[in-house]
């Protein structure tokens, strides 16, 4: 699975782009939240570990950001260790100073990442949000990207108080869109030539998740323990 990547600003060896079964629990307090400017939390699911990212994942992600199937629709990403190095280097720097998230996705019996996940701010308080993903081609179809998802957006909207999560993705990626209307995302247009990718310029689709209709829409799938 891969959708248009968030990119580190001015760092041109990082990677770049534009800018641009349990019952959950109830969101937190902006008084409970726990600080994740100073330290990531690991996110667990059933199958899978999010987590932030390490430098001894930079091997694993040259191997999986640079084969043609996942980085058909990413921004161009680094093509040596050192430039992954760099680009994780940033993401910490990023993440201390509030304006940026980047997950880890590591499956159950791995150690190092498979794909990421990335948030970034659009307004500088966080209420807007920008995000984006890319995972290694062979977990594609596999449950993994749905529940890493879920968790980011558990994340997104409960911890760091987002209201309004957007996504782009380019016309053409029909696995990335569907992607994102599987997980409830509304479709709000068409940013006509806005992502360069290999010489062209390309159609991207706007996404957008609600934090109040994702809530809304939790709720009511979650299930009724009866007594």
């Amino acid at each position: 699975m891969a959708l248009h990547v968030i990119a580190p600003r001015g760092d041109r060896a990082a990677m770049l782009g534009t800018p641009r079964s349990s019952v959950l629990p109830s969101p937190a307090t902006p008084a409970t939240r726990p600080d994740w400017r100073q330290q990531l939390p690991v996110l667990t699911g059933q199958t899978l570990t999010l987590r932030e990212l390490r430098l001894s994942d930079a091997a694993a992600l040259l191997t999986t950001m640079t084969t043609e199937q996942v980085a058909r629709f990413i921004s161009t990403p680094p093509t040596s260790v050192e430039g992954f190095e760099r680009f994780i280097q940033w993401t910490q720097r990023e993440r201390a100073n509030g304006r940026y998230v980047c997950f880890a996705i590591v499956p159950n019996g791995a150690e190092q990442a498979v794909g990421i996940f990335q948030l970034r701010q659009v307004e500088s308080d966080f209420s807007i949000g920008e995000w984006g993903f890319a995972m290694a081609s062979e977990y594609w179809g596999s449950g993994c990207f749905v529940e890493a998802a879920n968790l980011v957006l558990e994340f997104a909207f409960d911890v760091v108080g987002v209201r309004r999560l957007e996504a782009r993705s380019a016309v053409v990626n029909g696995r990335g869109n569907g992607a994102l209307r599987k997980l409830g995302a509304v479709h709000e247009g068409v940013l006509r030539r806005s992502f360069r990718k290999d010489g062209q310029l390309l159609d991207q689709s706007l996404w957008a998740i609600l934090g109040d209709e994702w809530r809304q829409a939790r709720t009511r799938w979650q299930p009724v323990l009866v007594h």
